[in-house]
């Protein structure tokens, strides 16, 4: 009465366009990942030890936009400037130009970081938050760990010179993949061009982005730039264009033309060359599987993940999608139940395997109905 059954599905391609080519990059190391899918699609040396520069910067507002969601902290909240803070700002470094006393917001401080690369905001938002800077880069490197980076270890809240202060290309992409999807409505600062800050005592002071990409007409709306000179340039970037989305990390840039040229170059890569397929929406309808002595004749099965896969342009006949079960599926079913596996073969070769749920319960029918349908299989095959 059950049988083995394997359902194929075609798949939707989410973005196209043709191109074949191989990329060179020059820098000392470099990442490029599809966001959707989280394939990487380009590296070169990603796991060498880098000073990340002021691409630390991006997990000291991720800390504040942790504290934020769990309502520990709030964007109105103001913080006062410390004298350590103050004296950044006067040391040539990058800054958002805070004085000694000033109260400042958490959501100027946060802009202050992102769009200025404020070294003083930086250690403003530190203390505010952990009491001294050296606490805050613990909860930084705790953070780190806690979403998978490795190979990272934080030293201070801005990134400016310190020898415990590393990280990898890679980790930096881990990184800034949780500031994206964990933040959406805070990721949108990062592609702010400019950020005027109406200061106590003076004159507002309006700065501009550094990121370079964020002035080209790519679709680029982040991340950060870094710069030491014992690691030379680096950028964290990221680039979305017609629903999809790829996030570029490179360090050991020569020059800050050489940053914005290869960055560019490696995005564009990532867009001409391969394409990114649907698969499967979580907690949605996917497909619906026959019934066995339920009130429903069929059940609906979801995976509880996003799915979907990075594939070579014109490659979309070689990805198969396959559900693999024992049906029809035997009344009672818990919703949530486990059902089926969704196989995904790309190029004969097995690239995913996921549980299909039960979306619904179905209830079984009562015993005179069983007894009836029973009849009819053993009369007519069918159920």
């Amino acid at each position: 009465m059950f049988k083995k059954f394997i359902l194929l599905f075609f798949v939707q391609i989410l973005f196209c366009q043709s191109s074949y080519s191989n990329v060179e990059i020059k820098a000392r190391t470099a990442i490029l990942q599809d966001f959707l899918s989280g394939e990487i699609l380009y590296e070169l040396e990603p796991d060498i030890s880098i000073y990340p520069a002021s691409m630390t910067k991006i997990m000291t507002s991720i800390i504040a936009f942790d504290l934020i969601k769990s309502g520990d902290l709030n964007l109105d909240e103001k913080f006062i400037i410390s004298e350590k803070a103050w004296r950044l700002s006067t040391a040539g470094y990058s800054s958002m130009f805070v004085m000694i006393g000033d109260e400042v917001t958490v959501e100027d401080l946060l802009k202050g970081i992102i769009v200025a690369s404020g070294n003083d905001a930086c250690i403003a938002l530190a203390e505010g938050i952990a009491g001294t800077e050296e606490e805050f880069a613990l909860l930084m490197t705790v953070k780190a760990k806690e979403i998978g980076m490795e190979n990272t270890n934080f030293a201070n809240s801005s990134g400016i010179n310190h020898p415990d202060n590393n990280s990898t290309v890679r980790d930096i992409m881990i990184m800034s993949n949780y500031l994206i999807k964990t933040h959406p409505e805070f990721y949108k600062w990062f592609s702010e061009k400019e950020f005027t800050w109406d200061r106590t005592g003076g004159d507002p002071i309006t700065q501009g982005n550094r990121n370079p990409l964020l002035y080209k007409n790519m679709g680029a709306d982040g991340i950060k730039t870094g710069y030491l000179a014992v690691e030379k340039y680096s950028l964290a970037s990221s680039i979305e264009r017609k629903g999809r989305r790829l996030i570029a990390v490179g360090s050991g840039f020569e020059t800050k033309s050489e940053r914005s040229r290869q960055s560019s170059k490696l995005l564009t890569y990532g867009l001409t060359n391969f394409d990114v397929v649907e698969i499967s929406k979580s907690n949605q309808p996917f497909e619906s599987l026959a019934v066995w002595q339920g009130k429903d004749k069929y059940v609906k099965v979801y995976t509880k993940e996003d799915i979907f896969k990075t594939i070579k342009k014109g490659q979309k006949k070689k990805l198969k999608a396959k559900v693999l079960y024992e049906g029809p599926v035997e009344a009672p079913i818990n919703k949530d139940q486990v059902l089926a596996k969704l196989k995904i073969v790309y190029d004969g070769e097995l690239v995913g395997e996921y549980d299909l749920h039960a979306l619904h319960e179905v209830k079984k029918v009562n015993i005179f109905s069983r007894l009836i349908t029973s009849l009819n299989y053993l009369i007519w095959g069918d159920v």
